[in-house]
């Protein structure tokens, strides 16, 4: 029995390759909305299948609440329905969450991508109690999203099951843990139409494989075309050929890791002429050796 009154008659049906979106700056720090736009083009020109705005790699710690929803309401109208927009609305205040959230359905997201509470690390009941309360709060489609390597805790599979079986807006994870035995244990006790999408570019083709729904991915912002296909191709079951388009690019996704994300994404991005070099601090350029690498292996790729 569903915990709460949000009952939602169609399936969350998104699958595949959800990009996890740069957010641009101009030199003065604003928001540049014209390299934002070339970005959502370039998405939806080569098969991405949903994009998500102000999250993680959006700089979203950095990004005011008025900046959130004005980045919302854009891509929402930008886009019209043509790819599936998610919302970054994840705050470790419960409260936050919850108004973070609202904030998103007032644009019109289709769904909202929502980390563990970080720094205050939550044990699994509190973990359980906050994510209840912002289902119960909002009418919204909720991601949930375990990254505990930047969050300090974890959602747990039994928990994260537990919140899909109790709240029909619960609809999907992001699990970001690098632990397969967690997309397994979470693939195999999940509830009908709950959504298991892998969070590690470099695990998303064994993910899918294993019954996963696709990957929330920072590498498919560099090379869409073909992480889409990779999806498709795991999706499917067809390992000979995704396993194909894995080892062409297994070392760029490992090389826009190298330093903290989303930095290498943004220099790549903007090697590629999408997006400007800029970030907001803490965030910096990278080092230069490790950007000549990147950019080393983007030229290997044809990327630039």
């Amino acid at each position: 029995m569903k915990n709460q009154e949000f009952i939602y008659m169609q399936p969350f049906t998104l699958q595949g390759s959800i990009a996890a979106l740069s957010t641009p700056f101009n030199e003065d720090g604003s928001i540049d909305f014209k390299s934002f736009d070339a970005l959502l083009d370039f998405h939806m020109a080569n098969g991405t299948a949903g994009v998500v705005v102000c999250g993680t790699s959006g700089e979203s710690p950095t990004l005011s609440e008025a900046e959130d929803a004005e980045m919302f309401e854009h891509a929402v109208s930008y886009i019209n329905h043509r790819m599936v927009v998610i919302g970054g609305s994840g705050s470790n205040s419960t409260q936050s969450c919850i108004k973070y959230t609202e904030n998103a359905k007032k644009a019109g997201v289709d769904a909202v991508l929502t980390v563990g509470p970080y720094y205050n690390k939550p044990t699994s009941k509190g973990m359980y109690e906050h994510f209840a309360k912002v289902a119960s709060s909002v009418d919204i489609p909720i991601i949930l999203y375990n990254v505990p390597g930047r969050t300090g805790s974890a959602i747990k599979p039994d928990v994260a099951i537990r919140l899909a079986n109790d709240f029909s807006n619960i609809v999907g994870i992001k699990e970001a843990s690098g632990n397969i035995n967690a997309v397994a244990e979470l693939i195999a006790k999940r509830p009908e139409g709950f959504k298991v999408y892998s969070g590690d570019d470099n695990l998303s083709m064994l993910c899918n494989l294993l019954g996963g729904d696709g990957c929330i991915s920072v590498a498919a912002n560099v090379f869409p075309k073909e992480f889409a296909q990779m999806m498709k191709l795991s999706i499917e079951g067809n390992a000979v050929e995704a396993r194909k388009i894995f080892y062409k690019y297994r070392h760029i996704m490992d090389l826009l890791f190298i330093e903290s994300n989303p930095i290498p994404l943004k220099a790549a991005l903007a090697a590629m002429g999408i997006v400007k070099e800029f970030y907001r601090l803490p965030l910096c350029p990278m080092e230069e050796a490790n950007k000549r690498l990147l950019l080393d292996e983007m030229k290997k790729l044809n990327l630039i």
